[in-house]
């Protein structure tokens, strides 16, 4: 029988209900006063040790300085200055007037003619720049670095300018903290301190408050004391956000341990066995797959699962004896000797004679493993996925372990692969087809061209596993063609697939010149692209579409401008569309542009170039010489941008023959009011060239 609780009741229960309710209210209270005092005493204790840290700073300079002058002072004393040679008379000199020279420290007086240096023409102003050989890829500046100084003039006639470029950063300049604002040390001191104290008013003790020891440091909090420090600084984070960061704080105390991210040590003595997964991190995060080199700082290269996972290898198998101590060498039935193709994994069931026997086999698998290093066992597990069963050429490439040493370890591994049986090769397709895809992709590559128009977009590889390329796929919706960093089939239809010149490569019957790209050395095989003789110079190769990639640049000189400012001339002469230099500099969003050209307005001075309309190309902080080219209505050369094995450079080449010493001009493209706003020094010299910068 089921009875309704009396009032009485109802009130015993909401009654206690909010009397809870209030311990956990006044706990919550208690809590954050906790936090707050104790944040507020780590403050003063850094300002404290900050200033005496400053202090003692001070002092010690002091010191070195006061140490030091005294020393160049016994210098001067005991070895004086050389003595000036001066004439015994000077009303046979030239010269009208004459200087004395005071040597001090009680030296002799010194005297000698006076001369006048005749004056000098200043040289033209120039920003501060760093040389650069290829472009550089840049983040968004989110943060304003630093309020330029452009005049006093610039203020107070234009005021709202650093208004406005400070709202361009969404206010937020360089130097200036948000409020709260605490460290990584504060915060671990605050949370240490905070649980010390929580742990002093449950059990009371005589050490008094503070920072706990080591081991007792070592300890992960209870979760109220991230809720203390939550409530009085919720703009941190919430408070799983804030047991990570101290997790994280607390695993880098650690001398011995590695960051989340970090390959371990796989080579030399103390290596540890490793997974090929952990062996190859390095390689799959910071090996650049189109540069071909480490940290790569053009392509912001994030792998995909597609370019991480082993690809099929094509290895044969091996059918001849590769030396004495070759693991085929043994008979047929010992289960050592067993060739690749007669290879099992663990799982498949296999008689055993009797117990001592596998007890044996097992004590010399283990002797096995053990004789192998923590590198050796890495590398066997790289090669395993490229290598198979091929356990002769893995040994090759260990060096110090034998074939059959291999495969034994790979028995230990447990890790024998069934190879699929060898297929007949797929027969080529015949001439005509080839031919008939040819004249296809020719023709799709002047249909591009002439849809394109002045659309050009940044090329990313795409990657579709199992997919073809299709409406769906980023080339083809971003009219690029797939490259061979792609992870399409090779048999792609919209592969771009080189050239068949035999000629160089300079007119438009070639497809890639007619692509506006220079020719690829794995695609353009009969125009000598990919020949790299002994001396490898635009004379040697009879491919001229390969000027940027082999960096075929003219020697310039920097030197002042009959024109504007600092000019740039060529020491060697160029003939017609001969490639002279590539244009380098930062590589920036437009968005990023857009902010920096308001800046470099002001300046009067700009070096922003768009390379298509994702990037621009900043030459203003870093570039090369070719910076210097000043603009003109008539120029002697000409810029192109192209597509390079995947990236869209930006080339000058010879409009015209120019010869030795001439100053090279191109054309901006600027618009009729920024030409009078930046080079209206052409009326006033009356010459073809107008100065750009």
């Amino acid at each position: 029988m089921i009875t309704n609780p009396s009032s009485s009741e109802i009130d015993g229960q909401t009654a206690a209900f909010k009397e809870k309710k209030l311990e956990c209210s006044v706990a919550s209270t208690d809590l954050r006063k906790i936090v707050k005092s104790e944040y507020m005493r780590i403050r003063q204790q850094k300002r404290i040790k900050r200033a005496e840290q400053v202090k003692n700073a001070f002092a010690s300079n002091r010191r070195w300085i006061e140490a030091a002058t005294e020393r160049h002072n016994a210098v001067w004393r005991d070895k004086p200055f050389q003595s000036i040679h001066t004439a015994a008379s000077f009303d046979q000199l030239p010269v009208t007037r004459r200087c004395s020279i005071e040597m001090g420290n009680g030296l002799e007086t010194k005297t000698a003619p006076l001369h006048t240096l005749n004056a000098l023409s200043s040289v033209p102003l120039v920003y501060t720049w760093a040389p650069l050989q290829q472009n550089f890829m840049v983040d968004d500046e989110t943060v304003l670095h630093n309020i330029p100084y452009m005049g006093d003039e610039v203020l107070e006639q234009d005021g709202a300018f650093i208004e406005e470029l400070i709202k361009n950063y969404d206010g937020k300049v360089h130097g200036e903290r948000e409020k709260n604002f605490f460290e990584d040390d504060i915060f671990e001191d605050l949370v240490k301190a905070v649980s010390a104290a929580r742990k002093e008013i449950k059990e009371p003790n005589t050490s008094g408050p503070g920072i706990p020891d080591n081991e007792e440091s070592l300890k992960m909090p209870d979760d109220k004391v991230f809720e203390g420090i939550h409530s009085l600084f919720p703009e941190k984070g919430s408070v799983e956000t804030l047991k990570s960061k101290y997790q994280e704080l607390l695993e880098r105390e650690d001398p011995n341990s590695l960051p989340p991210e970090c390959t371990p040590n796989i080579d030399g003595p103390d290596a540890k066995s490793v997974s090929r997964e952990q062996t190859m991190h390095s390689f799959h995060t910071l090996f650049c797959r189109r540069c071909f080199k480490y940290d790569c700082f053009l392509h912001p290269y994030h792998p995909t699962p597609s370019q991480t996972k082993p690809k099929p290898a094509e290895v044969k198998r091996e059918s001849e004896i590769c030396g004495p101590d070759c693991y085929m060498k043994n008979e047929v039935e010992d289960p050592i000797a067993l060739s690749p193709e007669q290879c099992y994994r663990p799982s498949t069931p296999v008689k055993q004679a009797a117990t001592s026997k596998n007890t044996k086999e097992n004590d010399d698998l283990s002797s096995i493993l053990q004789s192998w290093t923590g590198a050796e066992c890495s590398l066997f597990r790289v090669l395993r996925s490229v290598y198979l069963n091929n356990y002769c050429d893995m040994a090759a490439l260990i060096q110090t372990k034998t074939c059959k040493e291999v495969y034994e370890f790979a028995l230990k591994e447990g890790d024998i692969i069934d190879l699929p049986p060898q297929g007949t090769p797929t027969p080529p397709r015949k001439k005509k087809r080839k031919q008939r895809l040819w004249s296809m992709h020719c023709r799709k590559i002047q249909l591009k061209k002439d849809n394109s128009g002045s659309h050009v977009y940044n090329y990313q590889p795409c990657d579709h596993p199992g997919k073809p390329c299709d409406s769906e796929c980023s080339c083809i919706m971003l009219q690029n063609f797939c490259e061979k960093f792609c992870q399409c089939s090779p048999e792609c239809q919209n592969r771009f697939p080189g050239c068949r010149c035999k000629a160089q490569c300079t007119t438009k019957q070639c497809p890639c010149y007619l692509a506006v790209r220079e020719c690829d050395p794995d695609l353009c095989l009969t125009c000598g692209a990919g020949s790299f003789p002994e001396k490898a110079d635009r004379e040697n190769i009879s491919c001229k579409n390969v000027g940027l990639q082999r960096g075929w640049k003219k020697h310039l000189l920097l030197a002042p401008s009959d024109v504007a400012g600092w000019g740039i001339y060529i020491k060697e002469s160029a003939q017609k569309n001969e490639f002279i230099s590539e244009y380098c500099g930062e590589i920036i969003s437009q968005d990023e542009a857009d902010r920096r050209g308001k800046v470099y307005d002001k300046y009067m001075c700009s070096f922003l170039f768009n390379l298509n309309n994702d990037f621009v190309v900043d030459a203003t902080r870093k570039g090369n010489k070719i910076r210097f080219a000043n603009h003109s209505n008539n120029p002697n050369c000409f810029a192109k941008v192209m597509m390079v094995n995947g990236d869209h450079r930006i080339g000058i080449f010879a409009k015209r023959a120019i010869h030795q010493g001439d100053e090279l001009f191109f054309d901006y493209r600027y618009g009729p009011t920024d030409a009078l706003k930046y080079v209206g020094i052409e009326r006033e010299m009356d010459v073809p060239y107008i100065a750009g910068k």
